[in-house]
């Protein structure tokens, strides 16, 4: 049974009253999201597309069962961003347990939440190893509804219901109470677009997820993955390399996102994709999009 993408019969105006009252929440002034992201660089831009093209993506990136975003941060003070189908909202499997960071880092921030040890090691085998149990837990700890609260804020609008969605998390990863919502446009339970998660990663690399005392213990966690898969297993021949990542597989869903700094380059890179051979694609994929960041 496809978990992400079950039908699922919805109240409309329920549908509505709950995006009223989850938007209404302010965690920050509103405009934040304007944020410098950067507009797509056409040089980037074309050489991603070429570089997709020569690995014979065409046919998944022309279907929308691939979606990507490269930002090259090298420069800070010259960002260059270039994506392909990024507004493409899909199921992203274990992906969106990022959400639980940041919504829980605010409860924190808030006083609501004591950042104790046990809690900080339930966050590290939730993203690192990404385990299913952890992360059931810490959704209960944090909350199905402060998650949204913080993902449709005027703080992040990581999900944005007229803005093709974003990143979603409507559901537990097993256990009691493990339903809750889907989101309210595609009716998925872990979603995401690679714009939406590249911007959490930009935000992260400059220090601006929930402030930058937790920006730093977020990029922490997301360090050191267990998982030697994906976009890992694709860099793991570049020596001095640092990835903070957090990846995600169920069935033929495939999504990575990752934070890569090196001696002369750092880049945020996401792909998701909807094919059985996502996981001996990504390595590759990485690869192509790694040799297209750097010294000019």
């Amino acid at each position: 049974m496809n978990a992400g993408k079950m039908p699922l019969k919805l109240n409309t105006s329920g549908s509505v009253l709950f995006l009223l009252l989850i938007c209404s929440v302010k965690l920050a002034p509103a405009g934040y999201r304007e944020d410098s992201f950067p507009s797509p660089d056409s040089e980037l831009q074309q050489s991603l597309q070429k570089a997709v093209e020569a690995m014979n993506l065409t046919e998944p990136l022309a279907e929308r069962r691939l979606a990507v975003s490269l930002v090259d941060v090298t420069d800070a003070q010259n960002l260059r961003y270039a994506g392909l189908n990024d507004r493409e909202m899909m199921y992203a499997a274990s992906l969106p347990k990022i959400c639980v960071l940041v919504a829980g880092f605010e409860r924190i921030l808030h006083g609501q939440l004591a950042y104790t040890p046990a809690l900080k090691e339930m966050f590290t085998r939730m993203i690192r190893f990404s385990s299913n149990f952890d992360a059931s837990c810490a959704i209960q700890t944090v909350g199905f509804d402060y998650i949204a609260k913080v993902l449709t804020s005027p703080k992040y609008q990581f999900y944005d219901a007229t803005q093709d969605g974003g990143l979603w998390l409507g559901k537990a990863y097993g256990g009691p109470g493990d339903y809750w919502k889907r989101d309210p446009l595609h009716h998925l339970s872990h979603g995401a677009t690679s714009l939406q998660v590249a911007r959490f990663f930009l935000l992260l690399e400059q220090g601006r997820l929930v402030n930058p005392q937790y920006s730093a213990e977020i990029k922490e966690i997301l360090s050191k993955p267990g998982l030697h898969t994906k976009f890992v297993k694709g860099l793991e021949d570049r020596p001095g390399y640092q990835i903070y990542r957090k990846s995600g597989t169920w069935s033929k869903w495939h999504a990575d996102a990752a934070l890569v700094e090196g001696a002369d380059r750092k880049y945020i890179a996401v792909a998701l994709m909807e094919d059985p051979r996502g996981g001996e694609i990504f390595p590759n994929l990485i690869k192509k999009m790694d040799s297209l960041i750097g010294p000019r």
